[in-house]
């Protein structure tokens, strides 16, 4: 309870702080105020297109963020049981992880078609998370045991569920944690430079066009809010696997 009071009463200064500005500026053009900010929202979850763009928007990053997990994990196999892999696999994941994500997206807008920007660069972000840590965990696993259970004749399956996964688990986990909120950050700036139907970051682009002070803020809030909802369910889930696992 005293943690909940806290941060009530931390959201409530900075509340303050934000109409101490809004009030100094005197212009709702620049700086709306909290409750016109407010207002906006609900007037916004009226509207069945705004539903349509939240879902939209997440479903584009939740594809991004499973396929970049998905090609972590298996360069992060390759990396970390060949020499040869990892001698010509490593400068690409330096530069993935070098690159601006502004730059991705500029060649993706070149490549593919807009609907598929946001899916390649949150993947493009996921990627060299996963990939450093599912490998790290990979590298970390007790060799002796691994000489033992294949002095044992362990099949390799059992060697895969008993021993590998066990120990890259928090690995993997850790990244997953980090690389949500990134890849909704990278996937509606990606929606924000290429506009395309139905998305967050074309709401946010034509707030910005059309000088909707109050609605940019409007929907960069409800960006803020689902980036916390989705990290927060992403450790939910992972504190239950962790649990079943203990």
């Amino acid at each position: 309870m005293k943690r909940f009071f806290e941060h009530v009463f931390v959201l409530i200064f900075w509340l303050l702080v934000w109409v101490c500005i809004a009030a100094a500026v005197g212009s709702e053009l620049l700086v709306p105020f909290p409750t016109a900010v407010f207002l906006k929202i609900i007037e916004l979850c009226r509207k069945s297109s705004f539903w349509l763009s939240a879902i939209t928007s997440l479903f584009r990053v939740a594809e991004g963020f499973l396929l970049g997990s998905a090609v972590g994990v298996l360069m992060a196999v390759l990396t970390a049981k060949s020499r040869l892999a990892s001698l010509f696999l490593r400068p690409l994941l330096s530069l993935i992880k070098a690159t601006p994500v502004a730059s991705f997206i500029i060649l993706a807008v070149i490549w593919l078609e807009f609907g598929k920007v946001p899916v390649l660069t949150s993947m493009l972000v996921v990627i060299p998370a996963v990939w450093a840590n599912v490998e790290k965990g990979i590298l970390s696993t007790d060799k002796k045991l691994l000489i033992m259970a294949h002095g044992f004749s362990v099949p390799e399956s059992r060697i895969l569920s008993g021993i590998y996964i066990p120990t890259v688990r928090p690995y993997f986990l850790a990244a997953v944690n980090s690389a949500m909120g990134m890849a909704w950050k990278a996937g509606v700036a990606a929606e924000v430079i290429c506009p395309y139907k139905n998305s967050i970051g074309t709401a946010l682009y034509n707030s910005k066009i059309y000088l909707e002070t109050t609605e940019l803020f409007a929907w960069t809030a409800v960006t803020v809010l689902l980036s916390v909802l989705l990290e927060k369910a992403v450790s939910a889930l992972i504190k239950k696997g962790e649990r079943r696992h203990a």
